[in-house]
């Protein structure tokens, strides 16, 4: 079983986030929790992808067409560390 950690500034902004994304935010921290991050690439609504520039080394995936959730793995700890929920800038 993977852990999913959230920083202090992705607590604070998740009750503020409209409530589909939240619901989808919860589906999305389950999957990986119970079947890891790599699952994720199995759900095409999400569209878990590797990021570039300034958050190079980071994934992110789609809760919403505006809102994703920017995220790092650490493998051998199995753990997932999900550093912002931000609306996508276009």
């Amino acid at each position: 079983m993977w852990i999913v950690y959230e920083s202090d500034w992705t607590l604070k902004r998740i009750p503020k986030l409209p409530r589909q994304v939240i619901k989808k935010y919860e589906l999305w921290k389950s999957i990986v929790r119970y079947n890891g991050p790599d699952k994720l690439r199995e759900f095409r609504g999400f569209h878990d992808e590797g990021l570039k520039g300034e958050w190079l080394g980071s994934r992110s995936s789609r809760l919403s067409l505006q809102y994703r959730v920017i995220y790092s793995v650490e493998r051998k700890d199995e753990s997932v560390y999900v550093e912002d929920i931000n609306p996508h800038e276009y």
